[in-house]
């Protein structure tokens, strides 16, 4: 066994995976690493400096020199996490449909996923960690002590991310938004590095016509019986 716990969950976008993972590295103490926005960290900083997010040479060369952070910030109650890059606080910034759209794309370039494999690898080897993505299970964490694999029906998964878009205050249209994940599921799926999959190993959830309550509890219940917290 690791000196650390690491608990890796997979997923499609909007499947639940991100407040689930949240939710249940709030309840354990641990920390919660967003690997997608390490992504969009990425490509947002190209699109502030104009470079195109199909020129992956340029874009790999970028994310060399990039520093990556989360920050930890606590109102009380909760604990939300900030992400910084080259000192630059970007949390809300990176949430924007086409920042969201071109981390997918980002993300097929082998040189930027060595680079931030290797810092989330860095993360869990000095914490308890609840990392949550698109290939933890299969490439970043392989002997994760838990691994899971969260989803939900499309439909769902569209309603979601609208509900969430409008919530920010931005613009969403649900026809559109269910084929921009019909869209980055098969780029997701079909990528030749580090592709999504589901591991033999991964206990699947499926959230559709789920609270996130309920499957918060499904979850932590599940994690605490294993790891006998």
């Amino acid at each position: 066994m690791t000196a650390y716990y690491a608990i890796a969950i997979d997923g499609p976008a909007g499947g639940g995976k991100g407040t689930i993972a949240l939710r249940l590295a709030q309840a354990l103490g641990f920390l919660y690493v967003d690997t997608g926005a390490m992504y969009r960290a990425v490509a947002w900083l190209a699109l502030q400096q104009g470079i195109p997010l199909e020129d992956e040479e340029a874009v790999s060369k970028l994310v060399q020199n990039a520093v990556i952070d989360f920050q930890p910030q606590s109102d009380g109650k909760k604990v939300h996490y900030r992400i910084i890059i080259n000192n630059q606080d970007i949390t809300e910034d990176i949430r924007q449909p086409e920042v969201d759209r071109g981390s997918s794309i980002v993300a097929q370039y082998p040189e930027v996923r060595n680079v931030l494999v290797r810092a989330q690898r860095n993360l869990a080897q000095h914490a308890h960690v609840v990392m949550e993505g698109r290939d933890i299970t299969t490439v970043v964490l392989p002997d994760a002590d838990i691994k899971l694999f969260i989803t939900a029906s499309l439909e769902e998964r569209a309603r979601r991310r609208y509900e969430q878009r409008l919530s920010n205050g931005i613009h969403a249209d649900l026809a559109q938004i269910q084929e921009e994940l019909v869209e980055r599921d098969k780029r997701d799926s079909e990528r030749s590095t580090a592709p999504m999959r589901i591991p033999p190993d991964a206990i699947v959830i499926d959230t559709t016509g789920q609270q996130v309550e309920e499957s918060v509890r499904v979850v932590l219940r599940l994690v605490k019986n294993t790891l006998e917290l």
